[in-house]
Protein backbone atom coordinates (compact mmCIF):
# COMPACT_ATOMS: atom_id res chain seq x y z
CA UNK A 1 0.00 0.00 0.00
CA UNK A 2 2.65 2.37 0.63
CA UNK A 3 4.89 1.60 -2.34
CA UNK A 4 1.81 2.42 -4.23
CA UNK A 5 0.77 5.90 -2.54
CA UNK A 6 4.58 6.99 -3.27
CA UNK A 7 4.44 6.19 -6.98
CA UNK A 8 1.60 8.81 -6.86
CA UNK A 9 3.79 10.62 -4.55
CA UNK A 10 6.93 10.58 -7.41
CA UNK A 11 4.25 11.54 -10.37
CA UNK A 12 3.59 14.53 -8.93
CA UNK A 13 6.73 15.48 -7.59
CA UNK A 14 7.61 15.04 -11.12
CA UNK A 15 5.23 17.01 -12.98
CA UNK A 16 5.72 19.54 -10.08
CA UNK A 17 9.28 19.75 -11.51
CA UNK A 18 8.65 19.51 -15.29
CA UNK A 19 5.72 22.71 -14.75
CA UNK A 20 8.32 25.01 -12.57
CA UNK A 21 11.23 24.08 -15.58
CA UNK A 22 13.53 22.61 -12.77
CA UNK A 23 13.13 18.89 -14.36
CA UNK A 24 15.95 18.27 -17.51
CA UNK A 25 13.55 15.40 -18.51
CA UNK A 26 13.09 15.32 -22.57
CA UNK A 27 10.46 13.99 -24.50
CA UNK A 28 8.12 11.21 -23.68
CA UNK A 29 10.26 11.61 -20.20
CA UNK A 30 8.65 14.83 -19.94
CA UNK A 31 5.25 13.59 -20.79
CA UNK A 32 4.80 10.79 -18.62
CA UNK A 33 4.16 12.17 -15.38
CA UNK A 34 0.94 13.52 -17.19
CA UNK A 35 -0.28 10.61 -18.64
CA UNK A 36 -3.33 8.42 -17.14
CA UNK A 37 -6.73 10.63 -16.84
CA UNK A 38 -7.41 10.65 -20.65
CA UNK A 39 -6.13 6.42 -20.92
CA UNK A 40 -9.21 5.99 -17.50
CA UNK A 41 -11.53 8.20 -19.86
CA UNK A 42 -10.70 6.49 -23.12
CA UNK A 43 -11.70 3.00 -21.87
CA UNK A 44 -15.39 4.11 -22.15
CA UNK A 45 -15.05 4.91 -25.85
CA UNK A 46 -14.10 1.08 -26.54
CA UNK A 47 -16.77 -0.36 -24.50
CA UNK A 48 -19.12 -3.08 -25.69
CA UNK A 49 -21.37 -0.64 -26.76
CA UNK A 50 -19.09 0.55 -29.22
CA UNK A 51 -18.59 -3.18 -30.18
CA UNK A 52 -22.26 -3.79 -30.79
CA UNK A 53 -22.68 -0.65 -32.95
CA UNK A 54 -19.66 -0.51 -35.14
CA UNK A 55 -20.24 -4.24 -35.69
CA UNK A 56 -23.69 -3.98 -36.79
CA UNK A 57 -22.57 -0.99 -38.82
CA UNK A 58 -19.82 -2.36 -41.20
CA UNK A 59 -21.89 -6.11 -41.15
CA UNK A 60 -24.86 -4.03 -42.25
CA UNK A 61 -23.73 -1.31 -44.17
CA UNK A 62 -20.39 -1.74 -44.86
CA UNK A 63 -17.77 0.76 -45.01
CA UNK A 64 -20.53 3.18 -45.37
CA UNK A 65 -20.85 4.88 -41.81
CA UNK A 66 -16.71 4.95 -41.53
CA UNK A 67 -16.70 8.79 -41.46
CA UNK A 68 -19.09 9.12 -38.77
CA UNK A 69 -16.18 6.77 -36.31
CA UNK A 70 -13.74 9.56 -37.33
CA UNK A 71 -15.72 12.18 -36.93
CA UNK A 72 -17.14 11.21 -33.52
CA UNK A 73 -13.78 10.67 -32.24
CA UNK A 74 -12.43 14.22 -33.27
CA UNK A 75 -15.72 15.78 -31.52
CA UNK A 76 -14.48 12.99 -28.44
CA UNK A 77 -11.05 14.61 -28.39
CA UNK A 78 -12.61 18.10 -28.19
CA UNK A 79 -14.98 17.45 -25.92
CA UNK A 80 -12.72 15.74 -23.56
CA UNK A 81 -10.53 18.52 -23.50
CA UNK A 82 -12.61 20.68 -22.37
CA UNK A 83 -13.57 18.25 -19.98
CA UNK A 84 -9.80 18.05 -18.70
CA UNK A 85 -9.67 22.05 -18.45
CA UNK A 86 -12.85 22.68 -16.39
CA UNK A 87 -11.17 20.34 -13.72
CA UNK A 88 -7.66 21.97 -14.29
CA UNK A 89 -9.05 25.62 -14.16
CA UNK A 90 -11.85 25.45 -11.81
CA UNK A 91 -11.00 22.35 -9.25
CA UNK A 92 -14.41 21.65 -9.31
CA UNK A 93 -15.84 18.79 -11.45
CA UNK A 94 -18.49 19.55 -13.92
CA UNK A 95 -21.30 17.76 -11.66
CA UNK A 96 -19.98 20.16 -9.23
CA UNK A 97 -19.85 23.11 -11.41
CA UNK A 98 -23.64 22.22 -11.88
CA UNK A 99 -24.39 21.88 -8.66
CA UNK A 100 -22.50 25.36 -8.19
CA UNK A 101 -24.01 27.58 -10.67
CA UNK A 102 -27.41 26.27 -11.57
CA UNK A 103 -30.76 26.36 -9.47
CA UNK A 104 -30.95 23.59 -6.45
CA UNK A 105 -34.06 22.00 -8.56
CA UNK A 106 -32.18 22.04 -11.74
CA UNK A 107 -28.64 20.28 -10.35
CA UNK A 108 -31.54 17.40 -8.68
CA UNK A 109 -33.03 17.22 -12.38
CA UNK A 110 -29.51 16.80 -13.98
CA UNK A 111 -28.96 14.37 -11.60
CA UNK A 112 -31.54 11.89 -12.15
CA UNK A 113 -31.16 12.36 -15.84
CA UNK A 114 -27.78 11.36 -15.38
CA UNK A 115 -28.33 8.55 -12.99
CA UNK A 116 -30.80 6.92 -15.59
CA UNK A 117 -27.78 7.22 -18.36
CA UNK A 118 -25.29 5.72 -15.91
CA UNK A 119 -27.19 3.17 -15.04
CA UNK A 120 -27.70 2.61 -19.18
CA UNK A 121 -23.92 3.03 -19.72
CA UNK A 122 -23.05 0.16 -16.97
CA UNK A 123 -25.80 -2.24 -18.81
CA UNK A 124 -23.86 -2.09 -21.83
CA UNK A 125 -20.62 -2.71 -20.38
CA UNK A 126 -21.80 -5.49 -17.69
CA UNK A 127 -23.00 -7.27 -20.71
CA UNK A 128 -20.14 -7.16 -23.05
CA UNK A 129 -18.29 -8.58 -19.57
CA UNK A 130 -20.44 -10.91 -19.42
CA UNK A 131 -20.54 -12.16 -22.50
CA UNK A 132 -16.80 -12.57 -23.26
CA UNK A 133 -16.67 -14.90 -20.29
CA UNK A 134 -19.52 -16.34 -21.64
CA UNK A 135 -17.82 -16.90 -25.24
CA UNK A 136 -14.33 -17.23 -24.17
CA UNK A 137 -15.19 -20.39 -21.54
CA UNK A 138 -18.32 -21.48 -23.15
CA UNK A 139 -20.59 -20.55 -19.81
CA UNK A 140 -24.61 -19.52 -19.56
CA UNK A 141 -24.41 -16.24 -19.86
CA UNK A 142 -26.47 -15.74 -16.49
CA UNK A 143 -23.52 -17.28 -14.55
CA UNK A 144 -20.81 -15.29 -16.39
CA UNK A 145 -22.04 -12.05 -14.83
CA UNK A 146 -20.59 -13.83 -11.82
CA UNK A 147 -16.85 -13.61 -12.53
CA UNK A 148 -17.70 -10.23 -14.09
CA UNK A 149 -18.93 -9.69 -10.83
CA UNK A 150 -15.81 -10.63 -9.28
CA UNK A 151 -13.48 -8.73 -11.19
CA UNK A 152 -15.17 -5.58 -11.44
CA UNK A 153 -14.65 -5.47 -7.22
CA UNK A 154 -11.16 -6.65 -7.58
CA UNK A 155 -10.33 -3.05 -10.07
CA UNK A 156 -12.66 -0.56 -8.15
CA UNK A 157 -10.03 -2.00 -4.86
CA UNK A 158 -7.04 -0.48 -6.64
CA UNK A 159 -8.70 3.66 -5.91
CA UNK A 160 -7.57 2.64 -2.44
CA UNK A 161 -3.89 2.19 -3.51
CA UNK A 162 -3.96 5.72 -5.60
CA UNK A 163 -4.40 7.01 -9.03
CA UNK A 164 -1.23 5.36 -10.55
CA UNK A 165 -2.33 1.86 -10.05
CA UNK A 166 -5.84 1.98 -11.73
CA UNK A 167 -4.47 4.20 -14.14
CA UNK A 168 -1.59 1.25 -15.40
CA UNK A 169 -4.71 -1.44 -14.97
CA UNK A 170 -7.12 0.62 -17.26
CA UNK A 171 -4.17 1.60 -19.64
CA UNK A 172 -2.92 -2.21 -20.08
CA UNK A 173 -6.48 -3.28 -20.75
CA UNK A 174 -6.93 -0.59 -23.35
CA UNK A 175 -3.57 -1.78 -24.84
CA UNK A 176 -5.14 -5.45 -24.58
CA UNK A 177 -7.86 -4.04 -27.11
CA UNK A 178 -5.85 -2.38 -29.47
CA UNK A 179 -3.49 -5.09 -29.87
CA UNK A 180 -5.98 -7.79 -30.66
CA UNK A 181 -7.18 -5.80 -33.67
CA UNK A 182 -4.27 -4.93 -34.68
CA UNK A 183 -3.89 -8.63 -35.13
CA UNK A 184 -6.87 -9.33 -36.66
CA UNK A 185 -6.29 -6.16 -39.09
CA UNK A 186 -3.93 -8.62 -40.37
CA UNK A 187 -6.20 -11.31 -40.86
CA UNK A 188 -9.17 -9.88 -42.52
CA UNK A 189 -7.36 -7.96 -45.31
CA UNK A 190 -9.51 -4.62 -45.77
CA UNK A 191 -10.19 -2.63 -48.40
CA UNK A 192 -7.66 0.28 -48.46
CA UNK A 193 -8.86 2.09 -50.66
CA UNK A 194 -12.45 1.75 -49.29
CA UNK A 195 -11.00 2.68 -46.02
CA UNK A 196 -9.32 6.10 -47.23
CA UNK A 197 -12.69 7.38 -49.32
CA UNK A 198 -15.18 6.06 -46.44
CA UNK A 199 -13.59 7.82 -43.58
CA UNK A 200 -13.88 11.31 -45.04
CA UNK A 201 -16.84 11.05 -47.53
CA UNK A 202 -20.20 11.64 -45.51
CA UNK A 203 -22.79 8.96 -46.50
CA UNK A 204 -25.75 7.10 -45.11
CA UNK A 205 -27.92 4.61 -46.46
CA UNK A 206 -31.43 5.43 -45.78
CA UNK A 207 -32.93 5.93 -42.09
CA UNK A 208 -31.77 2.96 -40.45
CA UNK A 209 -28.36 4.06 -41.49
CA UNK A 210 -28.80 7.35 -39.58
CA UNK A 211 -30.38 5.95 -36.57
CA UNK A 212 -27.39 3.64 -36.28
CA UNK A 213 -25.19 6.37 -36.94
CA UNK A 214 -26.20 8.13 -33.76
CA UNK A 215 -26.22 4.80 -31.52
CA UNK A 216 -22.44 5.00 -33.14
CA UNK A 217 -22.03 8.64 -31.80
CA UNK A 218 -23.74 7.82 -28.36
CA UNK A 219 -21.57 4.94 -28.32
CA UNK A 220 -18.48 7.41 -28.60
CA UNK A 221 -18.91 10.79 -26.89
CA UNK A 222 -20.17 8.82 -23.77
CA UNK A 223 -22.10 11.85 -21.00
CA UNK A 224 -20.90 9.84 -18.09
CA UNK A 225 -17.37 10.02 -18.97
CA UNK A 226 -17.24 14.08 -19.53
CA UNK A 227 -18.58 14.41 -16.19
CA UNK A 228 -15.87 11.81 -14.81
CA UNK A 229 -12.62 12.77 -16.66
CA UNK A 230 -12.90 16.30 -15.44
CA UNK A 231 -13.02 14.88 -12.12
CA UNK A 232 -9.92 13.03 -12.96
CA UNK A 233 -8.22 16.06 -13.72
CA UNK A 234 -9.42 18.68 -10.61
CA UNK A 235 -6.70 17.71 -8.11
CA UNK A 236 -4.62 14.99 -9.69
CA UNK A 237 -1.62 18.30 -10.25
CA UNK A 238 -2.31 21.50 -8.35
CA UNK A 239 -0.85 24.88 -9.89
CA UNK A 240 -1.97 28.44 -8.54
CA UNK A 241 0.37 30.33 -11.14
CA UNK A 242 -1.08 31.02 -14.78
CA UNK A 243 1.78 29.85 -16.70
CA UNK A 244 1.97 26.33 -15.01
CA UNK A 245 -1.65 26.39 -15.33
CA UNK A 246 -1.57 26.94 -19.42
CA UNK A 247 1.14 24.35 -19.39
CA UNK A 248 -0.16 21.38 -17.32
CA UNK A 249 -2.85 21.95 -19.83
CA UNK A 250 -1.10 21.47 -23.07
CA UNK A 251 0.11 18.02 -21.59
CA UNK A 252 -3.20 17.15 -20.95
CA UNK A 253 -4.27 17.87 -24.13
CA UNK A 254 -1.14 15.55 -25.32
CA UNK A 255 -2.38 12.83 -22.89
CA UNK A 256 -6.13 13.32 -24.81
CA UNK A 257 -4.49 13.47 -27.96
CA UNK A 258 -2.91 10.31 -27.73
CA UNK A 259 -5.41 7.87 -25.40
CA UNK A 260 -8.17 9.12 -27.95
CA UNK A 261 -6.25 8.64 -30.86
CA UNK A 262 -6.06 4.80 -29.71
CA UNK A 263 -9.69 4.48 -29.03
CA UNK A 264 -10.59 6.16 -32.24
CA UNK A 265 -8.19 3.59 -34.12
CA UNK A 266 -9.81 0.82 -32.17
CA UNK A 267 -13.30 1.34 -33.21
CA UNK A 268 -12.60 2.19 -37.15
CA UNK A 269 -10.64 -1.10 -36.75
CA UNK A 270 -14.01 -2.86 -35.25
CA UNK A 271 -16.33 -1.51 -37.92
CA UNK A 272 -13.83 -2.36 -40.65
CA UNK A 273 -13.16 -6.00 -39.40
CA UNK A 274 -17.07 -6.30 -40.11
CA UNK A 275 -16.73 -4.37 -43.57
CA UNK A 276 -14.06 -6.67 -44.37
CA UNK A 277 -15.57 -9.86 -43.52
CA UNK A 278 -19.12 -10.10 -42.89
CA UNK A 279 -20.54 -8.05 -45.74
CA UNK A 280 -17.96 -8.65 -47.93
CA UNK A 281 -19.55 -12.29 -47.50
CA UNK A 282 -23.03 -11.14 -47.50
CA UNK A 283 -23.13 -12.02 -44.05
CA UNK A 284 -24.94 -8.49 -42.99
CA UNK A 285 -27.23 -10.74 -41.03
CA UNK A 286 -24.30 -10.60 -38.75
CA UNK A 287 -25.81 -8.45 -35.96
CA UNK A 288 -25.00 -9.94 -32.46
CA UNK A 289 -21.69 -9.83 -31.42
CA UNK A 290 -22.30 -13.95 -30.42
CA UNK A 291 -23.12 -13.98 -34.29
CA UNK A 292 -20.01 -12.03 -35.10
CA UNK A 293 -17.29 -14.52 -33.00
CA UNK A 294 -19.00 -18.09 -33.98
CA UNK A 295 -18.60 -16.58 -37.99
CA UNK A 296 -15.23 -15.04 -37.39
CA UNK A 297 -13.89 -18.32 -36.90
CA UNK A 298 -14.69 -19.90 -40.47
CA UNK A 299 -13.67 -16.96 -42.13
CA UNK A 300 -10.50 -16.21 -40.34
CA UNK A 301 -9.54 -19.29 -38.03
CA UNK A 302 -10.38 -19.74 -34.81
CA UNK A 303 -7.84 -17.55 -33.28
CA UNK A 304 -9.80 -14.91 -34.61
CA UNK A 305 -12.59 -15.62 -32.40
CA UNK A 306 -10.46 -16.43 -29.37
CA UNK A 307 -9.02 -12.69 -29.97
CA UNK A 308 -11.88 -11.10 -30.65
CA UNK A 309 -13.81 -12.24 -26.88
CA UNK A 310 -10.75 -11.53 -25.26
CA UNK A 311 -11.30 -7.99 -26.51
CA UNK A 312 -14.33 -7.90 -25.88
CA UNK A 313 -13.53 -8.93 -22.55
CA UNK A 314 -11.52 -6.63 -21.88
CA UNK A 315 -13.59 -3.54 -22.78
CA UNK A 316 -16.47 -4.75 -20.42
CA UNK A 317 -14.28 -5.15 -17.31
CA UNK A 318 -12.72 -2.03 -17.50
CA UNK A 319 -15.18 0.13 -19.09
CA UNK A 320 -17.77 -1.31 -16.20
CA UNK A 321 -14.74 -0.12 -13.95
CA UNK A 322 -15.08 3.47 -15.35
CA UNK A 323 -18.51 3.50 -14.81
CA UNK A 324 -18.97 3.05 -11.53
CA UNK A 325 -16.39 5.44 -11.00
CA UNK A 326 -18.74 7.97 -13.02
CA UNK A 327 -21.68 7.23 -11.20
CA UNK A 328 -20.01 8.24 -8.11
CA UNK A 329 -18.82 11.55 -9.23
CA UNK A 330 -22.42 12.63 -10.63
CA UNK A 331 -24.11 11.85 -6.87
CA UNK A 332 -21.15 13.31 -5.21
CA UNK A 333 -21.04 16.12 -7.23
CA UNK A 334 -24.76 16.87 -8.14
CA UNK A 335 -26.68 16.42 -4.63
CA UNK A 336 -22.98 15.73 -2.34
CA UNK A 337 -24.49 12.64 -1.22
CA UNK A 338 -22.22 9.33 -1.05
CA UNK A 339 -22.44 5.74 -0.99
CA UNK A 340 -20.30 3.51 -0.40
CA UNK A 341 -18.46 2.22 -4.07
CA UNK A 342 -19.43 -1.49 -3.59
CA UNK A 343 -23.14 -0.65 -3.00
CA UNK A 344 -23.10 1.51 -6.18
CA UNK A 345 -21.29 -1.56 -7.91
CA UNK A 346 -24.06 -3.75 -6.30
CA UNK A 347 -27.15 -1.09 -7.45
CA UNK A 348 -25.90 -1.05 -11.15
CA UNK A 349 -25.56 -4.51 -11.42
CA UNK A 350 -29.10 -5.66 -10.82
CA UNK A 351 -30.76 -4.08 -14.01
CA UNK A 352 -28.00 -6.00 -15.90
CA UNK A 353 -28.66 -9.52 -14.29
CA UNK A 354 -32.47 -9.11 -15.19
CA UNK A 355 -31.92 -8.36 -18.85
CA UNK A 356 -29.55 -11.70 -18.50
CA UNK A 357 -32.17 -13.66 -16.66
CA UNK A 358 -34.98 -12.88 -19.15
CA UNK A 359 -32.98 -13.85 -22.13
CA UNK A 360 -33.27 -10.54 -23.67
CA UNK A 361 -30.56 -10.23 -27.05
CA UNK A 362 -27.52 -9.36 -25.54
CA UNK A 363 -26.72 -7.05 -28.92
CA UNK A 364 -29.74 -5.02 -29.34
CA UNK A 365 -30.01 -4.58 -25.93
CA UNK A 366 -26.44 -2.78 -26.49
CA UNK A 367 -27.43 -0.77 -29.23
CA UNK A 368 -30.48 0.17 -27.51
CA UNK A 369 -28.15 1.47 -24.44
CA UNK A 370 -26.26 3.45 -26.76
CA UNK A 371 -29.19 5.43 -28.55
CA UNK A 372 -30.41 6.29 -24.80
CA UNK A 373 -26.85 7.89 -23.89
CA UNK A 374 -26.86 9.73 -27.15
CA UNK A 375 -29.87 11.29 -25.62
CA UNK A 376 -28.34 12.05 -22.52
CA UNK A 377 -25.48 13.71 -24.22
CA UNK A 378 -26.75 17.30 -23.80
CA UNK A 379 -27.01 17.56 -20.84
CA UNK A 380 -23.49 17.16 -20.57
CA UNK A 381 -22.28 19.12 -23.75
CA UNK A 382 -24.24 21.89 -22.73
CA UNK A 383 -23.48 23.14 -19.03
CA UNK A 384 -19.78 22.15 -20.32
CA UNK A 385 -19.59 24.45 -23.05
CA UNK A 386 -21.76 26.95 -21.28
CA UNK A 387 -18.66 26.88 -18.35
CA UNK A 388 -15.80 26.53 -20.17
CA UNK A 389 -16.44 29.87 -22.15
CA UNK A 390 -17.18 32.11 -18.96
CA UNK A 391 -14.30 34.08 -18.39
CA UNK A 392 -15.37 34.73 -14.57
CA UNK A 393 -15.36 30.91 -14.13
CA UNK A 394 -11.93 30.01 -16.36
CA UNK A 395 -9.65 32.55 -15.65
CA UNK A 396 -7.31 32.57 -18.00
CA UNK A 397 -8.33 28.82 -19.21
CA UNK A 398 -11.33 30.57 -20.88
CA UNK A 399 -12.56 28.76 -24.17
CA UNK A 400 -11.11 30.46 -27.63
CA UNK A 401 -14.02 31.58 -29.99
CA UNK A 402 -13.16 29.18 -32.07
CA UNK A 403 -13.24 26.52 -29.42
CA UNK A 404 -16.99 27.75 -28.37
CA UNK A 405 -17.80 27.56 -31.86
CA UNK A 406 -16.88 24.04 -32.47
CA UNK A 407 -18.61 23.30 -28.95
CA UNK A 408 -21.88 24.34 -29.63
CA UNK A 409 -21.72 22.94 -33.37
CA UNK A 410 -21.00 19.26 -31.82
CA UNK A 411 -23.68 20.29 -29.14
CA UNK A 412 -26.27 21.09 -31.99
CA UNK A 413 -25.15 18.21 -34.44
CA UNK A 414 -26.26 15.73 -31.02
CA UNK A 415 -29.61 17.53 -30.70
CA UNK A 416 -30.56 17.17 -34.55
CA UNK A 417 -29.73 13.81 -34.33
CA UNK A 418 -31.92 13.07 -31.70
CA UNK A 419 -34.99 15.04 -33.07
CA UNK A 420 -34.39 13.09 -35.67
CA UNK A 421 -34.57 9.70 -34.37
CA UNK A 422 -37.78 10.84 -32.20
CA UNK A 423 -39.54 12.30 -35.37
CA UNK A 424 -38.08 9.08 -36.96
CA UNK A 425 -40.55 7.14 -34.00
CA UNK A 426 -42.95 8.81 -33.47
CA UNK A 427 -43.73 8.47 -37.88
CA UNK A 428 -43.45 4.70 -37.67
CA UNK A 429 -45.86 4.55 -34.98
Amino acid sequence: MRATKDRDIVTVTSAAQVLSGESRKRGPARLWPFLGPAFIASIAYVDPGNFATNIYGGAKFGYTLLWVVVASNVMAILIQILSAKLGIATGHNLAESCRLHYPRSVAWTMWIVMELVAMATDLAEFLGAALGFSLLFGIPLWLAGFPTIVVTFLILALQARGFRPLEAVISGMLGVIAACYVVETFLYRPDWHAIAVSAFVPRFSGNESVMLATGILGATIMPHVIFLHSSLTQGRIRVSDPRQRRKLLSFEVADVSIAMGVAGLVNAAMLVMAAATFHRYALSGVASLEAAYLTLQPLLGRAAGWIFAVSLLASGLASTTVGTMAGQVIMQGFIERHIPIWVRRLATILPSMIVISLGFDPTRTLVISQVILSFGLPFALIPLITFTQRRNIMGELVNRKLTTLMGWGVAGLVVALNLFLLFQSMFRG
